[in-house]
């Protein structure tokens, strides 16, 4: 088995979609063996490509809320993987940037969840996730989301933190009121921090 420092060098290397990506190839991963929570979005945007650095936005200051971590446990790979569904920017679409590039989950995530054994918990944020991973149980997200419970305590499904989403939030207020306290408590247990 590859070291971690080996995986992520072979991961950084990627080059297998380069003719898609506007910007060029740039994985953007957070991995540490030691890791307990695993976070699987969608894929970096523009801001996240130029810094290198995952959730390294708006989008990763709501989610760092949410969570009730900050940026300094956030980025310790001792405690949060960090593994899109597409590791490079897709470029821009109509409504927003493009969907993760298809290759990226199939050719790299089980090697990289081979090489976390201590995930206690992982988030599933967004729909190309959260079917990916929990299959088309529920029709939308909302659904799938709403319905966080039958997937607890491994596995919490979450929408995207986006300032995009403030609709959605607002349309569900339920998930502040449920699914965030349970998602803190559940974070902060398998940080050790209960």
């Amino acid at each position: 088995m590859l070291s971690m420092e080996s995986l992520l060098r072979e991961v950084r290397a990627c080059r297998l979609c380069e003719a898609h990506l506007p910007l060029g190839p740039r994985p953007v991963v957070q991995l540490g063996g030691g890791a307990r929570i695993l976070i699987i979005g969608q894929a970096p945007g523009t801001r996240v490509h130029n810094t290198g650095i995952p959730w390294n936005d708006p989008s990763g200051d709501t989610l760092r809320r949410w969570l009730e971590v900050g940026r300094e446990q956030f980025y310790d790979p001792e405690l949060f993987a960090i593994m899109p569904m597409g590791f490079c920017y897709p470029g821009k679409g109509k409504s927003g940037d493009l969907p993760p590039r298809p290759e990226c989950a199939p050719t790299w995530h089980q090697r990289i969840l081979d090489a976390l054994p201590h995930i206690e918990l992982t988030l599933l944020i967004g729909q190309y996730a959260q079917r990916y991973y929990l299959g088309n149980r529920y029709p939308t997200l909302t659904e799938t989301v709403r319905h966080w419970r039958e997937f607890a305590p491994t596995q919490l499904p979450l929408p995207h933190p986006s300032p995009r989403n403030r609709r959605w939030l607002t349309q569900n207020p339920w998930f502040e009121r449920e699914e965030l306290p349970a998602l803190r408590a559940r974070v902060h247990q398998a940080l050790g921090q209960s």
